[in-house]
């Protein structure tokens, strides 16, 4: 077999692939011997009907088209291996030469796929890359705002006869009209003035009423066919409730942890921000450092795998092929794009692997986001061939873990900051499993586009 490859641009060549007929000739014989077992042929036992029998009642075409079919997607992977190429997405196959369909058997089957590839990638020495993340320090507010959220939690809701003011809650009865037509409403609601989550205007109109008392303004629809239009809308405060909140004191910290005492719960929520600001240390650096990537390093997109994905968003949005959504969806589809490629160069020069618990963990944590029973989303995942998206959001994750062993991290005062404790280390790698880098603390977001390996051809796009 011989190939030969042409660049059509800098992300996209065109394979050129030549198979000689003996080369074809084991998957030939294999068509032959399938095509025996489907037809009936006086005077020949199924499976026993012999190819030129095949060839004058079926037709060495529809035999070649078979074998070719079969043949394909592993001779497409052998010339793509052959080439060093790293394809994306599905490769669009066209058969430009046949073996002899008539006359002597013999000849070649040359076929051309034009496919995107993966762009070179020059990333720079990351020994020489520096980061700067935020001091920790931990003020006497912020455990005083980490007790106020305890409080809230272990308090109660009673009615008040007052005004209501910002942070009470209301029981409110709303209707919407548009045009003169009610256009929603809803009754019995619990809501928050200032929590901002429903109607613009919502915790002005609420501010100063008492329990029974009505009042009307104009604001935006949040939701549904006429989101945006404006309606007028009329609230009623059914009930006014504050938040009555535990002393601070022993009895409070017995009821709400495991300590005796007010200053031994004070003592563990301060190392609790302690924490906390230490891992928001290593997202602030994973960060920082795939910014300084993101500036330093310049290579195309390929553009067909961006329209893939833009189509894909479409689709799992119900909208058609070309609605004008795409476009607004372009440059962020792009951006996400660009830094998975960016992250898996960065996997492959640190030669990070994925091993079979890695993974595991990071299928049973996505499972539980979802709420679904972690046997099941691992099979869904599995039936819509998610699996090796999902290997290589891990393995990006896991190399920019990897990658900040390698950079200088500093806080604002210039002193070193060390996250083993969130990134891992080369020498608890060197201990195995328990030892292996984590990355608590620098998981990326799920990206939204996932580029295809696209490493076998359709086989609907042979002959």
């Amino acid at each position: 077999m011989k190939s030969a490859v042409e660049n059509l641009e800098p992300t996209r060549v065109k394979l050129t692939v030549e198979v000689p007929y003996d080369e074809l000739k084991p998957s030939l014989d294999h068509a032959y011997s399938h095509i025996a077992e489907q037809v009936n042929v006086p005077g020949f036992r199924k499976g026993k009907v012999p190819p030129p029998i095949i060839d004058q009642r079926v037709g060495r075409a529809t035999v070649i088209e078979h074998a070719i079919n079969d043949a394909l997607p592993d001779l497409y992977r052998r010339a793509v291996t052959e080439s060093d190429l790293k394809p994306m997405g599905q490769p669009d196959v066209n058969v430009t030469e046949l073996p002899n369909v008539t006359g002597s058997q013999g000849g070649q089957l040359v076929f051309t796929a034009e496919v995107d590839v993966r762009p070179e990638i020059d990333l720079p020495e990351l020994e020489g890359l520096e980061v700067v993340v935020d001091d920790v320090e931990v003020t006497d507010q912020d455990v005083d705002e980490r007790l106020e959220s305890l409080r809230e939690r272990f308090g109660s809701l009673v009615g008040v006869d007052r005004p209501a003011v910002e942070g009470d809650f209301v029981s409110i009865d709303l209707t919407a009209t548009s045009d003169g037509e009610e256009v929603d409403s809803v009754s019995g609601v619990s809501y928050q003035i200032g929590a901002g989550n429903m109607l613009e205007g919502m915790d002005e109109a609420l501010t100063g009423l008492r329990a029974g008392e009505t009042t009307t303004f104009t604001a935006p629809l949040a939701g549904g066919d006429r989101a945006g239009q404006e309606a007028e809308i009329t609230v009623t405060a059914t009930a006014v409730k504050e938040r009555d909140l535990p002393a601070v004191d022993d009895d409070f910290a017995q009821l709400a942890s495991e300590f005796d005492t007010i200053d031994e719960l004070r003592d563990d929520l301060r190392g609790q921000v302690a924490k906390d600001k230490a891992s928001n240390q290593a997202v602030q650096a994973r960060d920082q450092l795939l910014e300084q990537l993101r500036g330093q390093v310049d290579f195309p997109v390929p553009a067909g795998v961006v329209e893939a994905e833009i189509n894909r968003h479409l689709e799992a949005e119900g909208k058609e092929a070309g609605d004008a959504h795409g476009e607004e969806v372009r440059e962020e589809i792009t951006t996400l794009t660009r830094d998975q490629l960016l992250m898996d160069a960065l996997a492959e020069r640190l030669g990070v692997g994925v091993t079979q618990n890695e993974l595991l963990e990071f299928l049973l944590q996505n499972a539980q986001q979802y709420k679904m029973d972690p046997n099941e989303f691992i099979k869904a995942a599995d039936e819509t061939g998610q699996i090796p998206a999902f290997v290589g959001e891990v393995a990006r994750n896991k190399a920019l873990a990897v990658a900040l062993r390698k950079v200088t991290v500093k806080d604002g005062a210039g002193n070193a900051v060390d996250l083993t404790e969130f990134i891992g280390s080369d020498e608890l790698d060197a201990e195995g499993p328990e030892g292996a880098a984590g990355t608590e603390g620098v998981t990326a977001e799920p990206a939204a586009a996932s580029p295809e390996s696209g490493d076998s051809p359709e086989s609907g796009d042979s002959p």
